[in-house]
């Protein structure tokens, strides 16, 4: 018989505790930095390498600070209202926005710097590549530019034991190669996993083993992210 994960389940929230920073020191200090820089700064990658999770830490940090962000994307909704309460303003996924979310973004952009707001945003491509009208391609691309390079393989087999001994895991040598030479290596593609193989493994009341990852893997249901 199946057993039934626990509706509520520790997660660990995106912080810069537990971001991988690798070759990113510099793009983490700046955003660690209080006050944060005046000019715009933009972090670009490929899917995966944790750019979200780094304007998400940000937003967190602050928040805890008792500090209000504006945070936006492609998914939020029209029309944008400007916040005069806000210390820093966040862009997230600037490769996707459409014409009228560009127009908004670039409204928000001279809102933020008319009150000396700074302007965090990011995208998979880098700012001279990103399809947007030039006046908001440019604003992005003015200040700091930091490209996000995705943790190296001993890095990623680090936060995947953490992330495991985190939620009281046992992730096996075998398991963890299993992982890292047949599946995505982006953490992003990992984590989320990891979330499956974990309720995977309750439900079937087994050990993860390599067997099981690979049963999981079989699963149609199971295996959807």
């Amino acid at each position: 018989m199946r057993q039934l994960p626990l509706a509520m389940r520790l997660e660990a929230a995106p912080g810069f505790s537990n971001f991988t920073i690798g070759a990113n020191a510099a793009a983490v200090a700046s955003l660690r930095a209080r006050p944060l820089a005046p000019t715009p700064i933009y972090l670009w990658s490929a899917t995966g390498a944790g750019k979200s999770h780094l304007l998400q830490a940000l937003a967190r940090d602050l928040a805890e600070n008792g500090e209000r962000v504006g945070a936006v994307s492609p998914a939020s909704a029209l029309p944008w209202e400007w916040d005069e309460g806000w210390s820093a303003l966040l862009i997230d996924d600037c490769h996707a926005l459409d014409a009228d979310h560009q127009h908004a973004a670039f409204a928000f952009f001279v809102e933020a710097q008319t009150h000396g707001v700074p302007v965090i945003a990011a995208g998979r491509l880098p700012p001279v590549d990103l399809p947007l009208r030039d006046d908001l391609r440019t604003r992005l691309g003015w200040g700091l530019v930091f490209q996000i390079e995705p943790p190296v393989e001993e890095d990623v087999r680090a936060t995947l034991r953490r992330e495991a001994d985190r939620r009281g895991l046992f992730l096996s040598d075998d398991v963890m190669s299993y992982l890292m030479t047949r599946l995505a290596r982006d953490l992003g593609s990992l984590m989320g996993l990891l979330d499956r193989l974990d309720e995977f493994a309750l439900e079937r009341q087994r050990a993860i083993t390599v067997p099981l990852v690979r049963e999981m893997l079989s699963d149609p249901e199971a295996a959807k992210p």
